[in-house]
């Protein structure tokens, strides 16, 4: 048996898989991130913790013997964030997450200190990464900044916690800014521009490579029979390639979760960090990502459930199963700002084209028609690097619903896939590097492509209709600065 626990932004999410790679068991809990003021966004490592516990308990009280077998732990998480610890490995502050807009003139600061920044990382300084915002603490908080001893990204706190070892995987750690991404180890200059050494990160190691053990008095708690391995994981995107088999080049796919990615595996680095194009370690080794990326995605569909008063479900329901037409509104996605291409952390969303007669179900629509806009955008810039997309597996929350596939299928002009259990893909990658860490199998025959379930592919009126639409939604946004 192995374990699976995927540290995401608004939920942790853990899978129970057996040998044959069925998931036996899956328990989430909830996550909530505060705001104190507009364009910051953090929350408590604490929570993070107690909500990975509670669902090992659940799962010890409804899988007390599948539980009790497991052999090996992986893990996988939101990314870039900035967790900081003290002398005695207690966090000083909240984490500032990978949607925070605090550190823009701190980027503009890094990459005057170290121009070989984008040569290096494969990426363009932005305030989502990691090492802008110790720019940030080091000149607002400066008594913090003194104390830190250790930064570490939210998952490498859960696996100290769960291990008392500092260790982090090098996809995660390609996106904070301070990895050379060619030679997966860290920088010494992106550490020094930042006033830290290598005594400030954790040991590096690949994703499916063990990396340290549970605790004996974890593993007692949760009755399992030994001391599981846990893995080196990945950052939620990278494991969600392994849990979808994409591994190799070619196999390229889109993440509809609280934010959005369309992402390419390579064998070699193919940056463009001027069109803000991330380039990220896999977690298979000798193997990268390219990636755009998008701040909101599936939370913008939240957003408006809030908004209405109604849950996600009920307001997917008003569009039936497939769209006949572009909707009359238009939606900018923009509501934490954005990444690819703009790198814009201060822009906001917007709908356009409302009117007396405008009904719930337009708005939906152009909803999930402005996250698709966006993914176009990060189809462009990978195009640019010279990644071409034929086709795409679809993981992520929102790939429950058809009609945002079958939009996404006509706006990208390529067929989409989806898998069964896709919402809980990154939690299935990292179980997957985790049996890797124990058993040394050949990575190909355990990361295999599952089973698609349905193809959306494009219908050519539509693909039109949205082609000429386009150029209009790009030219809505509007920097504000």
């Amino acid at each position: 048996m192995y374990l699976g626990i995927d540290l995401g932004t608004s939920a942790v999410k853990t899978v129970l898989v057996d040998h044959a790679q069925h998931v036996i068991a899956s328990e989430s809990r909830s996550l909530a991130t505060v705001s104190p003021q507009p364009g910051y966004s953090e929350q408590d490592p604490a929570q993070w913790i107690d909500a990975t516990f509670a669902t090992l308990d659940a799962l010890k009280a409804s899988h007390a013997d599948a539980l009790a077998a497991v052999e090996g732990i992986g893990l996988s998480g939101q990314m870039h964030g900035a967790t900081l610890l003290d002398a005695s490995s207690k966090p000083l502050r909240p984490c500032i997450l990978w949607n925070d807009g605090r550190s823009a003139s701190e980027c503009r600061i890094l990459e005057q200190r170290w121009p070989a920044l984008r040569a290096v990382t494969g990426n363009k300084a932005m305030p989502g990464f990691t090492a802008p915002k110790l720019l940030w603490i080091a000149a607002h908080e400066p008594e913090i900044f003194a104390a830190t001893r250790l930064v570490l990204l939210p998952k490498a706190y859960l696996r100290l916690v769960l291990s008392g070892e500092a260790v982090e995987d090098v996809s995660d750690a390609s996106g904070s800014l301070w990895l050379d991404a060619a030679r997966r180890d860290w920088s010494d200059a992106a550490l020094a521009a930042t006033g830290l050494s290598r005594e400030h990160m954790p040991r590096l190691v690949e994703g499916c490579a063990p990396a340290t053990r549970l605790r004996s008095e974890l593993a007692r708690r949760w009755g399992m029979r030994g001391q599981p391995m846990i893995a080196g994981g990945a950052g939620d995107n990278p494991a969600g390639a392994v849990g979808i088999g994409a591994i190799r080049p070619g196999a390229a796919f889109v993440s509809l979760g609280t934010s959005g990615a369309l992402m390419a595996p390579t064998d070699r680095i193919a940056a463009n960090p001027d069109r803000v194009v991330h380039t990220f370690c896999h977690a298979i080794p000798g193997m990268w990502i390219q990636a755009g990326a998008i701040l909101s995605a599936a939370s913008c569909l939240a957003w408006l459930a809030r908004l209405f008063g109604a849950t996600e479900a009920e307001l997917l329901a008003l569009l039936g199963a497939r769209p006949r037409a572009p909707s009359p509104v238009s939606f900018l996605p923009y509501l934490a700002g954005e990444r690819t291409p703009h790198d814009d952390p201060v822009v906001r969303g917007m709908l356009d084209g409302l009117s007396h007669g405008t009904d719930r179900a337009a708005i939906v629509q152009a909803v999930l028609e402005g996250v698709a806009f966006a993914l176009a955008d990060c189809r462009d810039a990978l195009a640019d690097a010279g990644i071409g997309i034929a086709e795409a597996d679809v993981i992520g929350g929102g790939s429950r619903s058809a009609f945002w596939l079958s939009v996404l299928a006509n706006v990208l002009n390529v067929p989409v896939h989806r898998f069964a259990g896709g919402e809980t893909g990154a939690a299935f990658g990292a179980a997957r590097l985790g049996r890797l860490a124990v058993t040394g199998e050949a990575i190909g025959d355990v990361c295999m492509r599952p089973q698609r379930i349905e193809t959306f592919e494009p219908d050519a009126a539509l693909v039109d209709a949205y082609a000429e639409r386009l150029p209009a939604w790009r030219e809505l946004y509007r920097p504000r600065h």
